[in-house]
């Protein structure tokens, strides 16, 4: 039997105005075992990734059975699909022996996906800025840390960008413009006090907000308990707070506005790593 098991971390995206283009790599991770040989019940989704990964490396389909394990909850905009697309990905590559660069696979998770918010930080970790399927990368301090809370619901993306209206005002694509921009420089100067203030997002988190009602309060408790800023993660339901210190002060006082009991908190840091196989047996 050939299997091969790859470790993806999780992933919070858009980092308020930078949509469909800013990301971290978090370390929260999923592990998916490949076994190639065995006959298993997969889902649609991992049909289409390995579908689209056997016409890319032009090598015969094989049968194989997939297991997925790790930490990281679905639908709360942590990049849970992300995961076991990539992860499937590296582990049919590595089976088949086909060879396929990272920027390759990243290339194929991301078309599957429609968008590399969270392709990039998966494939490469640390904060990414991706232009399309274009990339930059820079490794983010482990001083830095990253303030989730996961409420008790998930959100579908697809759900989710059905709220976003199809025009905004040009004063207000210019403060995106401006708040992404800083935020990319803060990350990529390693200059993360200049972080403060630049989260503000006009593209989708005030139409979100419907669907994740006490947003705006956990994020205002979030930094006035600290935080350089927080967001909206991805397309929520999680909310993430970035702090250079007092972490748990900040996950207190983001419960405590949210008022969401059964929510969950994970404080953590970036993963500069990316994607990796952790185990492989090939014979």
């Amino acid at each position: 039997m050939q299997q091969v098991t790859v470790r993806v971390p999780a992933s919070t995206s858009n980092l308020g105005p930078g949509f469909d283009c800013l990301g971290v790599a978090l370390s929260l991770y999923n592990n998916v075992t490949v076994s190639r040989g065995q006959r298993g019940a997969v889902n649609g989704m991992i049909r289409d990734t390995a579908k689209k990964f056997f016409s890319a490396a032009q090598c015969k389909a094989f049968e194989f059975s997939c297991d997925i394990r790790g930490d990281i909850p679905i639908a709360r905009g942590l990049g849970s699909s992300v995961t076991v697309r990539l992860g499937v990905l590296h582990a049919l590559n590595k089976i088949a022996r086909t060879n396929l660069t990272r920027h390759e696979l990243f290339t194929l998770c991301a078309e599957l996906e429609g968008h590399s918010d969270n392709a990039a930080p998966a494939s490469f970790g640390g904060f990414t800025l991706a232009r399309g399927l274009e990339m930059q990368h820079f490794n983010v301090s482990p001083q830095l840390r990253f303030v989730l809370l996961i409420p008790n619901f998930e959100i579908a993306t697809n759900e989710a960008r059905r709220l976003l209206p199809s025009k905004i005002s040009r004063t207000d694509a210019v403060r995106n413009i401006a708040n992404a921009s800083a935020i990319a420089t803060a990350f990529a100067t390693r200059g993360y006090e200049r972080l403060r203030g630049c989260f503000v997002d006009y593209l989708h988190q005030p139409f979100r907000k419907r669907l994740v009602p006490f947003l705006e309060d956990t994020i205002r408790s979030a930094e006035t308990a600290g935080a350089l800023g927080a967001f909206l993660s991805g397309s929520g339901s999680a909310i993430c707070a970035i702090t250079l210190r007092n972490p748990r002060k900040i996950a207190g006082a983001m419960m405590r506005a949210s008022r969401q009991k059964d929510a969950g908190i994970i404080i953590t840091r970036a993963d500069n790593e990316g994607a990796q196989i952790l185990k492989s047996e090939i014979k």
